[in-house]
Protein backbone atom coordinates (compact mmCIF):
# COMPACT_ATOMS: atom_id res chain seq x y z
CA UNK A 1 0.00 0.00 0.00
CA UNK A 2 1.40 3.38 -1.00
CA UNK A 3 1.51 6.13 1.57
CA UNK A 4 -0.37 9.18 0.32
CA UNK A 5 1.87 12.18 -0.28
CA UNK A 6 1.41 14.90 2.28
CA UNK A 7 -0.01 18.30 1.56
CA UNK A 8 2.56 21.09 1.38
CA UNK A 9 2.04 24.70 2.38
CA UNK A 10 3.47 27.43 0.19
CA UNK A 11 3.43 30.98 1.49
CA UNK A 12 3.10 33.66 -1.20
CA UNK A 13 4.04 37.19 -0.15
CA UNK A 14 3.31 40.26 -2.26
CA UNK A 15 1.43 43.49 -1.76
CA UNK A 16 0.11 42.98 -5.31
CA UNK A 17 -2.80 40.50 -5.51
CA UNK A 18 -2.00 39.93 -9.21
CA UNK A 19 1.48 38.63 -8.32
CA UNK A 20 0.06 36.33 -5.65
CA UNK A 21 -2.49 35.01 -8.13
CA UNK A 22 0.15 34.52 -10.83
CA UNK A 23 2.25 32.41 -8.44
CA UNK A 24 -0.75 30.28 -7.46
CA UNK A 25 -1.80 29.77 -11.07
CA UNK A 26 1.73 28.99 -12.26
CA UNK A 27 2.55 26.45 -9.55
CA UNK A 28 -0.96 25.05 -9.21
CA UNK A 29 -2.24 22.52 -6.71
CA UNK A 30 0.17 19.74 -7.74
CA UNK A 31 3.48 21.05 -9.06
CA UNK A 32 4.95 17.58 -9.70
CA UNK A 33 3.75 13.99 -9.82
CA UNK A 34 6.00 12.95 -6.95
CA UNK A 35 4.72 15.66 -4.60
CA UNK A 36 1.48 15.96 -2.72
CA UNK A 37 -1.01 18.75 -3.11
CA UNK A 38 -0.14 22.35 -2.33
CA UNK A 39 -2.14 24.66 -0.11
CA UNK A 40 -1.40 28.37 -0.20
CA UNK A 41 -1.10 30.98 2.50
CA UNK A 42 -1.24 34.45 0.96
CA UNK A 43 0.26 37.43 2.74
CA UNK A 44 0.03 41.05 1.61
CA UNK A 45 1.92 42.62 4.52
CA UNK A 46 5.13 42.07 6.44
CA UNK A 47 3.14 41.51 9.64
CA UNK A 48 1.02 38.81 8.02
CA UNK A 49 4.11 37.07 6.61
CA UNK A 50 5.90 37.06 9.97
CA UNK A 51 2.79 35.80 11.77
CA UNK A 52 2.32 32.97 9.25
CA UNK A 53 5.96 31.87 9.42
CA UNK A 54 5.98 32.10 13.23
CA UNK A 55 2.89 29.85 13.34
CA UNK A 56 4.91 27.14 11.56
CA UNK A 57 3.96 24.67 8.86
CA UNK A 58 5.29 26.67 5.93
CA UNK A 59 7.22 24.45 3.53
CA UNK A 60 8.33 27.10 1.03
CA UNK A 61 8.04 30.89 1.02
CA UNK A 62 7.75 32.67 -2.34
CA UNK A 63 8.38 36.38 -1.86
CA UNK A 64 8.00 39.31 -4.21
CA UNK A 65 11.22 41.32 -4.20
CA UNK A 66 9.25 44.30 -5.51
CA UNK A 67 6.66 44.32 -2.70
CA UNK A 68 6.11 47.61 -0.87
CA UNK A 69 6.79 48.85 1.70
CA UNK A 70 8.68 45.73 2.83
CA UNK A 71 10.35 43.92 -0.05
CA UNK A 72 10.71 40.18 -0.23
CA UNK A 73 14.50 40.37 -0.45
CA UNK A 74 14.86 42.06 2.94
CA UNK A 75 12.28 39.75 4.48
CA UNK A 76 14.05 36.67 3.11
CA UNK A 77 17.25 37.88 4.76
CA UNK A 78 15.44 38.55 8.03
CA UNK A 79 13.90 35.07 8.07
CA UNK A 80 17.23 33.40 7.29
CA UNK A 81 18.97 35.41 10.02
CA UNK A 82 16.33 34.89 12.70
CA UNK A 83 14.91 31.39 12.22
CA UNK A 84 16.82 28.23 12.97
CA UNK A 85 14.51 26.13 10.78
CA UNK A 86 13.68 28.70 8.14
CA UNK A 87 11.61 27.33 5.27
CA UNK A 88 13.29 27.52 1.87
CA UNK A 89 12.78 30.91 0.29
CA UNK A 90 12.33 31.89 -3.32
CA UNK A 91 12.42 35.56 -4.29
CA UNK A 92 10.95 37.10 -7.40
CA UNK A 93 13.03 39.90 -8.90
CA UNK A 94 12.21 42.32 -11.70
CA UNK A 95 15.76 43.16 -12.78
CA UNK A 96 18.75 40.94 -13.50
CA UNK A 97 20.79 43.63 -11.75
CA UNK A 98 19.13 42.52 -8.50
CA UNK A 99 21.05 39.22 -8.58
CA UNK A 100 23.62 40.54 -6.09
CA UNK A 101 20.96 41.50 -3.54
CA UNK A 102 19.19 38.17 -4.04
CA UNK A 103 22.45 36.48 -3.09
CA UNK A 104 22.76 38.79 -0.05
CA UNK A 105 19.20 37.88 1.01
CA UNK A 106 20.28 34.20 1.33
CA UNK A 107 17.33 33.19 -0.83
CA UNK A 108 17.41 29.55 -1.82
CA UNK A 109 16.10 30.30 -5.31
CA UNK A 110 15.52 33.33 -7.49
CA UNK A 111 13.05 33.70 -10.34
CA UNK A 112 12.34 36.64 -12.63
CA UNK A 113 9.28 38.83 -12.87
CA UNK A 114 7.19 38.56 -14.88
CA UNK A 115 6.69 34.97 -13.79
CA UNK A 116 7.77 32.19 -16.11
CA UNK A 117 5.32 29.40 -15.10
CA UNK A 118 7.43 26.35 -15.96
CA UNK A 119 10.58 27.72 -14.34
CA UNK A 120 8.75 28.84 -11.22
CA UNK A 121 6.98 25.50 -10.87
CA UNK A 122 10.25 23.59 -11.24
CA UNK A 123 11.96 25.81 -8.65
CA UNK A 124 9.13 25.48 -6.11
CA UNK A 125 8.94 21.71 -6.67
CA UNK A 126 12.69 21.39 -6.09
CA UNK A 127 12.47 23.34 -2.85
CA UNK A 128 9.51 21.24 -1.70
CA UNK A 129 11.47 18.04 -2.38
CA UNK A 130 14.39 19.30 -0.30
CA UNK A 131 12.07 20.32 2.52
CA UNK A 132 10.25 16.98 2.39
CA UNK A 133 13.53 15.07 2.52
CA UNK A 134 14.84 17.35 5.30
CA UNK A 135 17.87 18.08 3.17
CA UNK A 136 19.75 21.34 3.35
CA UNK A 137 18.92 23.53 0.41
CA UNK A 138 21.81 24.54 -1.78
CA UNK A 139 21.62 28.20 -2.64
CA UNK A 140 20.50 28.57 -6.21
CA UNK A 141 22.24 30.81 -8.65
CA UNK A 142 20.51 34.12 -9.23
CA UNK A 143 18.62 34.90 -12.41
Amino acid sequence: MTTPARTHTVLVYSDDPKVREAVRLAVGRRPADDLGLVDYVECATEAALLKAVDAGGIDVAVMDGEARPAGGLGLAKQLKDELQDCPPTLVLVARKDDAWIAKWSLADAVQPLPIEPFALTAAVAGLLRHREAALPVRRAAAV
